[in-house]
């Protein structure tokens, strides 16, 4: 469905299949930044996530008859009079950016913004995450919400742990605790002279049993189940297609033990997913199948930057060598009731987190002293 905004330069569409070529050129470009930013990883977002949704739209701008953004959005609330619109993603996002052509300035990007809230004069809440805060992307668009009468606040979503600038692996390895090099030694001896193997698979004939494999180790896993079963094996199947599937895994007496879904386009590497059947824990094989993908983007892939996407777990430490975070913004429509209320809630929260933040550090050192022998 196409669907003209107040903006006569501004049109929504439902899906990436009904968006003109010069829209779907311009996520192809922006996909060479980040994968998630493409068309391929929407259409299996949106049909593993959100199959047959009216809130999924995709905003484009036009400027002189061609496209100059793309912001995929996911409209909540009451089917025509949605409340809240936010960046099209769940937690299988890890990056957001809405797609823009380089001359594209926030104040042009503002008028989208205005033509949606004319559009749907119910949307109170406006939330973009997350986001690389450094990024010209979310720099702009900090600018259009302001312009558009909205007032945006900053929120951290996750730290996320990256290898850059990278080497060979021989010279990487050398760089990592003797702990790592020695775990990788002594396990692989013994994991190999049990019989256990380790193989990658990036395509082919065996990839729809490596999806089965893959399946039934993280169902066997500590992982919590997936709420959208659809999801990873369309993902995996897309990055087969395009050739950025890196599937690794760690077998014993032909059993899949440990699998590890990671992504390769345009000279990164993501590390995605990773699961292993926890009765195996003894041989490292985490650490293991790690090390196979590791070295093989590194000498084979020859990618510039290794990320391990979400979160500060301590063993992503372990083998990343910087730390960045991902930051979100959230804006209040203040011409609607819900807008209104968490704006002042939001401003109110903001200034009164620093002092809860010193009365809890007071109390905790009182705590202390109080349990100090005499």
């Amino acid at each position: 469905m196409h669907t003209p905004l107040a903006d006569e330069d501004v049109d929504l569409y439902r899906h990436p299949d009904q968006l003109p070529s010069d829209a779907l050129e311009l996520l192809q470009a922006h996909e060479r930044v980040d994968m998630e930013f493409g068309a391929d990883w929407y259409r299996n977002l949106i049909d593993a996530v959100f199959p047959d949704s009216e809130a999924v739209c995709f905003c484009v701008v036009r400027e002189g008859g061609r496209a100059v953004a793309v912001l995929p959005l996911v409209l909540d609330g009451s089917g025509a009079a949605p409340r809240r619109a936010q960046s099209l993603g769940n937690y299988y996002t890890t990056l957001f950016e809405p797609a823009c052509d380089a001359s594209l300035s926030a104040e042009r990007l503002s008028r989208l913004l205005k033509g949606l809230l004319r559009q749907f004069p119910g949307i109170a809440e406006l939330r973009f995450a997350p986001m690389a805060a450094e990024s010209p992307a979310y720099l702009r668009l900090r600018q259009a919400l302001q312009l558009a009468g909205l007032r945006p606040f900053e929120f951290f979503c996750f730290g996320n742990w990256y290898l850059a600038p990278t080497q060979a692996w021989s010279a990487y390895l050398m760089t990592r605790s003797g702990t790592l090099r020695s775990t990788i030694r002594r396990m692989e001896k013994r994991f190999f002279g049990d019989g256990g193997t380790l193989d990658m698979v990036c395509g082919g004939e065996r990839l729809e049993q490596a999806i089965a494999d893959y399946d039934a180790v993280y169902q066997a896993s500590w992982k919590n189940q997936e709420p959208y079963p659809k999801f990873v094996p369309g993902l995996i199947r897309l990055c087969a297609r395009r050739g950025w599937l890196r599937l690794g895994f760690a077998r014993l007496n032909g059993q899949a033990i440990a699998a590890q879904l990671w992504i390769v386009s345009h000279g990164r590497a993501k590390i995605y997913k990773v699961a292993y059947r926890e009765e195996y824990k003894s041989y490292s094989i985490g650490t293991l199948v790690s090390a196979k993908l590791l070295q093989h983007v590194l000498d084979v892939d020859k990618v510039s930057e290794v990320d391990f996407l979400s979160g500060d777990d301590p063993y992503k430490q372990t083998w990343m060598s910087h730390r960045r975070e991902r930051w979100g913004l959230i804006a209040y429509n203040p011409r609607t009731t819900r807008g209104a209320y968490g704006l002042m809630r939001e401003v109110v929260w903001r200034k009164l987190k620093p002092l809860i933040g010193r009365i809890k550090g007071y109390m905790a050192e009182r705590s202390a002293e109080g349990r100090k022998p005499a």
